[in-house]
């Protein structure tokens, strides 16, 4: 007796939903795909904000910024709910072995008074300021148009908010209680931080998602995360004896190259929409540039000082430099 064994092939009757296999053709979409295209509320919205009847709930046209389909936009890293949990989760586990591993070892102790005292000055306030961050990405979630440009938008408001929880807690390492209500009253009341504070005070008055995303996400992260927590933090506090200091803020520096890809992503889509009789994207993103890249750059320098006295407008240069050569390969030139 033989038994002859077939193999059946079955075709499914859907590769993916109806809205996907428009956009992408007829085969299987990602989980990236499906929790991201195509899913902005457009229709059924019943009626239009009570404090501004002109526009819709989710309207296209808020912004300066026009995009034939704002779904060109892409996430290079891919972030949808589930993809990005795991990996702050996994961050914030060696973020909480860093905690705990300078605070079971005394290192904190052992860090210089100057160290200790440039650290708290200049790290501590900066909670504030991620606060701020934090409120200029919901609000680009909330006004901002297609899933792809909002949905990163609302990690990296979470993102801004968890730095915010670190660098208070790195006060309370630091400089116990007392740390947070000086850094406070720093942020209210200090001449060299009024300028940030100003810059993102005013941001926060911004109708414009797109324009917030520009001063917010490209301007301001783009010359504040590398100055301070790449070079005075993981550089040159570390080189001084500050490795604990470095240690304490190392999500800061790992989250700010990878969220940097995603900007720069996002930078170069809307730029290379083509004009139109609308909207002239490019010039439109020069101009914001233009305007708010002096003011981060000013705002800045007294921080930097904090650690480097007369060298730091050279350094908020060299910064400024290289964010507009990022800016440049962007196509923004």
């Amino acid at each position: 007796m033989t038994v002859d064994l077939k193999t059946v092939s079955l075709e499914p009757l859907r590769h993916a939903y109806d809205h996907l296999e428009r956009r992408f053709g007829p085969k299987p979409a990602t989980r990236y795909q499906e929790g991201s295209y195509d899913i902005q509320a457009v229709e059924n919205l019943h009626y239009r904000p009570t404090w501004d009847p002109d526009q819709t709930l989710y309207d296209p046209t808020l912004s300066r910024v026009r995009m034939a389909d704002w779904y060109t936009i892409k996430d290079p890293r891919q972030y949808y709910y589930t993809t990005y949990t795991l990996a702050r989760s996994r961050q914030q586990d060696t973020a909480e072995a860093n905690f705990s591993f300078v605070e079971s070892r005394g290192l904190a102790e052992m860090l210089a008074d100057d160290l200790r005292a440039q650290a708290l000055a200049m790290l501590v306030p900066l909670r504030h300021a991620a606060w701020g961050a934090n409120q200029n990405n919901t609000l680009i979630c909330a006004y901002g148009y297609g899933t792809t440009f909002t949905q990163p938008c609302m990690f990296q408001a979470m993102d801004h908010l968890g730095i915010a929880q670190y660098l208070s807690r790195l006060g309370l390492l630091l400089g116990d209680v007392d740390a947070l209500e000086d850094g406070k009253r720093a942020w209210q009341d200090a001449p060299r931080w009024q300028g940030l504070r100003r810059y993102v005070e005013d941001t926060m008055a911004l109708r414009d998602p797109v324009e917030v995303f520009v001063a917010q996400n490209l301007v301001l992260d783009g010359l504040l995360y590398p100055l301070v927590y790449e070079r005075l933090v993981d550089d040159l506090m570390s080189a001084r004896g500050g490795a604990c200091v470095a240690m304490l803020t190392q999500f800061m520096s790992d989250w700010a190259v990878e969220t940097r890809k995603w900007v720069d992503a996002t930078i170069k889509t809307l730029a290379a929409e083509p004009a139109s009789a609308e909207a002239d994207n490019a010039a439109v993103l020069r101009e914001w540039i233009d305007c708010w890249l002096p003011r981060a750059a000013e705002a800045l320098l007294p921080v930097v000082a904090i650690v480097l006295d007369e060298q730091a407008a050279e350094a908020v240069d060299e910064q400024r430099a290289a964010l507009l050569a990022r800016i440049a390969k962007a196509g923004l030139r």
